[in-house]
């Protein structure tokens, strides 16, 4: 009988998601007549794809019993960085070169978000901060930086070539949507197959148990706020081609609000030791979809934050139920 409940636990622990993922989906068809259009379900899906790229990252940040609130204002500054990147490299390649400048960019735009990220996990680590205040000063330094640099305006990109990349499409598929599945994928063979992954759900379990099994703690949570400052830079990417600039004020504003939302609502617990990406992913489309009902319905878009406040306080109140 013990095993029996263990096994159902089990499964709606693992299902939970995805059956109420279904459950809005099929009341959302049924409230508008648009929400099936398939151009409106990859607009859903092309908006989640931004938050839920820096959400992957996230997950295993939270996996590791931290927390990184800085990543909304890190997208802003970053995205003006890999703009500021990219108009200097077409002086120097030439129009001619203007997918090198483009791809330069990108990897200038990934790696200065692992810096920054990077910054956050010494601070943790090495200087032995609580996370919640490490980055909620980055937080604020972030965006200052931002605001600084930007003249509290906007970054503008010179090239005619770059909003390609954000409004690409692969098999009519969305280019930042494709990234976002491709790094699911990735990041959950990572997580489940790996040894790091092991790793991070021990540290996440308990840390005074893992180190004493010889796992560097220190080092797995380090990496994961390198991980997810890749991922906020990647993020950034995306959403500055898309229009071709990223305002220094509304940048990646409440990101970090969205990406640990989606985290929750997929099954991670805040306290750490488990996770699933797959969950994440559906967290994410939750969420977009919850947002596109409410504009549907004429909802105005001053109490979607207070919907999405509830749902992020269901899902703990649920987490916590199952714990006890």
């Amino acid at each position: 009988m013990a095993a029996e409940t263990a096994r159902r636990r089990f499964e709606y622990e693992k299902y939970g998601p995805l059956i109420a993922l279904a459950v809005l989906f099929i009341i959302s068809a049924i409230a508008s007549p648009y929400f099936l259009q398939t151009q409106n379900i990859l607009n859903i899906l092309r908006q989640v794809s931004y938050t839920g790229i820096i959400a992957l990252g996230m997950t295993f940040v939270i996996i590791s019993g931290g927390i990184d609130l800085s990543v909304g204002s890190m997208v802003a500054l970053i995205g003006g960085v890999v703009i500021f990147t990219l108009n200097w490299a077409l002086g120097f390649f030439g129009r001619g070169g203007e997918f090198w400048a483009i791809f330069l960019a990108l990897i200038v735009g990934v790696l200065f978000g692992a810096g920054l990220g990077s910054l956050n996990g010494l601070m943790i680590t090495a200087g032995k901060i609580a996370p919640f205040i490490a980055t909620l000063g980055t937080m604020a330094i972030f965006r200052s930086m931002a605001l600084y640099i930007g003249s509290a305006g906007v970054f503008r990109s010179q090239s005619s070539l770059y909003p390609e990349l954000g409004m690409g499409k692969l098999l009519e598929i969305p280019n930042p949507v494709v990234v976002f599945i491709g790094l699911a994928i990735v990041f959950s063979v990572i997580l489940n197959m790996t040894r790091y992954g092991r790793y991070i759900c021990a540290v996440g379990s308990n840390p005074k148990v893992a180190k004493y099994s010889a796992i560097k703690v220190n080092l797995t949570r380090f990496i994961s706020y390198a991980i997810v400052g890749g991922t906020a830079g990647l993020s950034a990417v995306f959403l500055s081609s898309r229009l071709n600039s990223i305002s220094s004020t509304t940048g990646g504003l409440n990101y970090e609000l969205d990406a640990i939302a989606a985290v929750i609502i997929g099954g991670t617990p805040m306290t750490g030791g488990s996770g699933s990406m797959f969950g994440t992913v559906i967290g994410a489309i939750t969420l977009g979809i919850i947002n596109n009902m409410l504009n549907m319905l004429g909802v105005s878009p001053y109490l979607q934050g207070t919907v999405k406040g509830l749902v992020i306080i269901g899902a703990v109140l649920i987490q916590r139920k199952r714990s006890q």
